[in-house]
């Protein structure tokens, strides 16, 4: 297995004149046909920019959301304008392929000039696209002579844009983003800066096993909050009334409880409410009532997860997942308050990292911009796979240069 090669490891005449496909993760929030948050568009800018002043033709290929065939209210049409808005102060020309494959496309991708960038539509109104098809990888691939890959997010899956299409190519390169993601998240798998905190929240716990099983042991700190801490309390005896739990993985909590009892920080106190449409809620300490849901960790779980960050030294901080059900106000006040005191960490000098797409959402409801953090992952299910040490294909098939 070789090195991933880097966009900065080629001499800037390589790039000129050359077609280049990036694959890049352009799968954003779109509503009423306009991008309402871009950190995925904008984190990919860098590598554009960098091929684009170089003299590359720059060939973008992602996917929008799940859509079943030739949808096109999941048109990347909206996201080619937010793209074009963002470049033209760069004077950079952007044009959109109302296809990703074809006649036309291909008619597009030829007369495409030195410099420009072609934005192809959703790779996933192909099935092929999931199914890593072998002719829609010859497709894709005879677009270009130089594969790049910069979309860490979509990394750990096998499919044709971010596996097998590579495989058509002699020379397969990591963009920027993606040699950030690898730099940062290497860093937090392998050898974070001590003291190292873990605060966890979201939904559910299985997603985040892997991840925990390899962190844990590292962690000097684990907060846990969100739905995720109610399987948590169960197991430890309390009564969580109709909160969420995931009954299957409460053997492996039980254990987690068992082996890292030193560590682990539970809620103190709770938000509840009969359900998450109710404007009435109680504070609670401890036990949860049998017809009550838990929607936010209270004042006194607040105050101890903030002093614990704050307290954390000049080590690393990561974070996964909201600690309640941020997205109606009431609820809020739990995440806001990570989210700030997160903040504060990284402007005392603290390594501080984000994870999952609820999580960014988070800090932007908090008001908390991710130029306060040291870095946010684009990805979800991706970086919680990697830092579980798991298979990421797109990433393997760059090493095999």
């Amino acid at each position: 297995m070789g090195q991933i090669k880097f966009i900065t490891d080629f001499e800037d005449k390589f790039y000129l004149n050359k077609k280049i496909f990036v694959r890049v993760d352009f799968n954003v929030k779109v509503q009423d046909n306009r991008v309402s948050e871009d950190f995925r568009i904008r984190s990919a800018i860098p590598t554009i920019e960098y091929l684009s002043k170089r003299g590359a033709r720059v060939i973008l290929g992602s996917h929008l959301d799940r859509p079943k065939g030739r949808d096109y209210r999941y048109s990347l049409r909206p996201v080619s304008l937010k793209l074009e808005e963002i470049l033209s102060s760069f004077n950079t020309k952007v044009k959109f392929a109302e296809d990703c494959a074809g006649t036309d496309t291909k008619r597009m991708v030829d007369s495409m000039e030195n410099g420009e960038v072609l934005l192809l539509e959703n790779l996933r109104f192909y099935p092929e696209e999931e199914k890593n098809d072998l002719q829609f990888c010859q497709a894709l691939a005879s677009y270009a002579d130089v594969y790049v890959n910069d979309a860490f997010s979509t990394s750990h899956r096998k499919h044709s844009s971010t596996y097998g299409v590579a495989k058509f190519f002699d020379t397969r390169i990591a963009g920027f983003n993606l040699a950030q993601e690898l730099q940062y998240l290497s860093l937090l798998r392998e050898k974070p800066a001590n003291p190292f905190t873990l605060v966890i929240g979201g939904v559910k716990i299985k997603d985040k096993i892997g991840a925990l099983d390899h962190l844990l042991p590292k962690a000097d700190k684990v907060l846990i909050g969100g739905a995720a801490s109610y399987t948590f309390l169960k197991a430890k005896g309390h009564s969580v009334g109709q909160s969420i739990i995931e009954e299957d993985y409460l053997p492996w909590v039980t254990k987690a409880l068992q082996d890292h009892s030193d560590k682990i920080i539970l809620p103190l106190d709770h938000k509840v409410a009969t359900s998450e449409n109710s404007d009435h809620y109680q504070v609670v300490q401890s036990e949860i009532p049998k017809d009550m849901r838990g929607f936010d960790i209270g004042d006194k779980t607040i105050q101890k997860f903030s002093y614990e960050i704050h307290n954390n030294g000049l080590g690393t901080i990561f974070w996964n997942g909201p600690m309640g059900y941020f997205e109606k106000e009431v609820f809020s006040n739990g995440t806001k308050s990570v989210a700030v005191s997160m903040a504060l960490a990284f402007w005392r000098g603290v390594k501080t990292l984000i994870g999952g797409g609820d999580t960014l959402e988070a800090m932007k409801v908090s008001g908390v911009s991710e130029k306060e953090v040291t870095h946010v992952s684009t990805g979800g299910g991706a970086t919680l796979r990697f830092l579980a040490g798991d298979e990421m294909p797109g990433i393997d098939i760059l090493k095999s240069n």
